[in-house]
């Protein structure tokens, strides 16, 4: 077993891998993401609709669904539903937002180290500590979106543009545990 005390630089360096290769496939290639979200054709009128709403997150329509009659059922199912996140304000933070995703990302390497600590002793080979660590890490990364496909109907297309950009943040976990697991 490895200890975490061991593992501070390639829980500190895969961090800042993903951190930089997220804000590249987010922010510098308007072709990846960019598409991902579509703009309502009456977007002024929701957007006034929701004026009065306090930050949260909601359904529409929100039901409970053991109290519905079959008419009521088949009604609400012929029309439209959404899952609203609402910030109310709508003002962002950027530097917090960046921030709390580079804290994620450590506790992601965090928990890859442990488990990649568990499985392999010091001096091991790079690549069975980069398989090891590449697995724990693409169930972080690249499978975090999947239930809200299943659940919510968020489009595959997306999904799986998300579960690209986990991988991709899972090589290089798994290349930097790889490549600073102590010898």
């Amino acid at each position: 077993m490895v200890p975490l005390s061991l593992l501070w630089l390639p829980i500190l360096v895969s961090a800042v891998f993903v951190f930089i290769a997220s804000n590249i496939l987010w922010m510098a290639l308007p072709f990846w993401h960019r598409s991902d979200y579509g703009k309502l054709a009456e977007e002024k009128a929701v957007l006034d609709a929701l004026s009065s709403v306090k930050s949260g997150q909601y359904i529409v329509p929100c039901a409970d669904w053991r109290k519905l009659t079959p008419e009521q059922r088949t009604e609400m199912q012929s029309g439209a539903n959404a899952l609203l996140l609402v910030r109310n304000p709508g003002t962002f933070n950027f530097g917090k937002t960046l921030t709390l995703w580079f804290l994620y990302t450590i506790l992601i390497s965090i928990f890859v180290g442990y488990v990649t600590g568990l499985a392999r002793p010091i001096g091991t080979k790079y690549i069975e500590v980069f398989r090891v660590a590449g697995a724990a890490a693409v169930l972080a990364y690249a499978f975090r979106t999947v239930t809200d496909a299943i659940w919510y109907g968020k489009p595959w297309k997306i999904v799986i543009k998300e579960m690209i950009d986990g991988v991709i943040y899972s090589l290089l976990t798994a290349g930097a545990f790889g490549w600073l697991w102590p010898r």
